[in-house]
């Protein structure tokens, strides 16, 4: 089955409306609405780096928005921020960290969100990857408000991850930017011209990968994993996803892992640097102020941020004993518990579970 690129042929019975807005340092973003009934319960949908709303959407099988949409929630939205591979901004160059996001991106589309929907629905949260650290980090930082409760998938304020990454992370910054000169990597780069550095990138990056012959899992692997492959397992996705993975992860500017550099080291999410003075140093810290619910999920193969999200869950419920909620899902990694196959049957139904908890108020 061949799937159009950036469709929406995944979500049917809905009304599927785009809300562009600005952000107050200058971008564009764009809120989708995927709306059945009215509802007072609202979903944002938040996806990772370098993917999009696309991920929550996808065709092949059942996806999160059509199992939140045919279970009771039917007003569900999606924020495509600046990491968006449906934006332009990672390909162009800058110098962007998750400050900027969480000090501009999710407050602006709250706030748009809001407008929409009014000031008294419950909004529930589900975020992915470095959507999921950059919102906990809008909220840690008392920038946004309102919300009923938070699912984060794989990480939140604590990041651990393997030694390859680290290795990564130490040198490949430098490297892309100052020697190879691309200042983003693309899952794309099989695809280039004969012996271009995009072309050799990839062909170098897939001669440590023989677990599959797509080269653009291998580049996702490289870019963000430690395994073999490294976001998701195999067996866990469609056929029809795994031949199209480029298209729900695009390319990604190297500038985000230094800042990735700087919270790993630390071991948890912290100011990259003195831009946004008003922002927390040590955004774990201010977590301890954090009064709304969260589930933290995390495969038990994970390969990308490891046991970030146990160990974050073990903090975070020092604090606040019985508020926050951990799912360890077997047989899972860092992605496919939102893109897996048969997520709707393994994954969804926990986060649906929660959020019915968190809605009522039965806490």
């Amino acid at each position: 089955m061949r799937i159009a690129r950036f469709t929406n042929d995944g979500v049917s019975d809905a009304e599927i409306t785009m809300y562009p807005f600005p952000t107050d340092d200058g971008l564009g973003l764009e809120l989708t609405r995927f709306f059945r009934a009215d509802s007072d319960d609202v979903v944002l949908l938040l996806h990772g780096l370098p993917a999009s709303t696309d991920m929550f959407i996808m065709p092949e099988h059942v996806n999160l928005v059509t199992y939140l949409l045919n279970n009771g929630l039917t007003d569900v939205w999606s924020l495509d921020f600046r990491m968006s591979c449906r934006h332009p901004y990672d390909t162009e160059t800058h110098r962007f960290t998750l400050d900027d996001i969480a000090l501009f991106d999710h407050p602006a589309g709250l706030a748009e969100l809001r407008r929409h929907i009014g000031p008294h629905k419950r909004i529930h949260v589900i975020a992915q990857c470095l959507g999921s650290v950059s919102f906990m980090m809008s909220l840690a930082a008392g920038l946004v408000d309102g919300i009923a409760s938070v699912t984060s998938n794989s990480v939140a304020l604590v990041t651990h991850v393997p030694t390859w990454s680290k290795l990564k992370l130490a040198f490949g910054p430098g490297f892309f930017d100052y020697v190879a000169g691309v200042p983003f990597l693309d899952p794309r780069f099989g695809d280039a011209p004969v012996m271009t550095r995009g072309w050799m990138i990839s062909r170098t990056v897939s001669l440590f990968h023989r677990e599959c012959d797509v080269r653009s899992c291998h580049m996702i692997s490289f870019m963000w994993g430690a395994g073999n492959p490294g976001l998701w397992s195999h067996e866990n996705l469609a056929e029809e996803t795994h031949h199209r993975v480029a298209d729900l992860f695009g390319a990604n500017g190297v500038h985000y892992y230094r800042h990735m550099r700087k919270m790993v080291r630390a071991g948890h999410a912290v100011r990259h640097d003195d831009r946004f003075r008003e922002l927390p140093v040590d955004y774990l810290a201010a977590a301890s102020d954090i009064d709304v619910p969260v589930l933290f999920l995390t495969g038990d193969r994970n390969h990308v941020f490891t046991d970030s999200n146990i160990v974050c869950h073990e903090i975070m419920s020092r604090h606040n004993p019985g508020l926050h909620e951990l799912k360890i899902l077997p047989g899972y990694g860092h992605v496919d518990p939102i893109i897996g196959k048969n997520a709707h049957l393994d994954v969804f139904p926990h986060i649906l579970d929660f959020i019915e908890r968190s809605g009522s108020g039965a806490r």
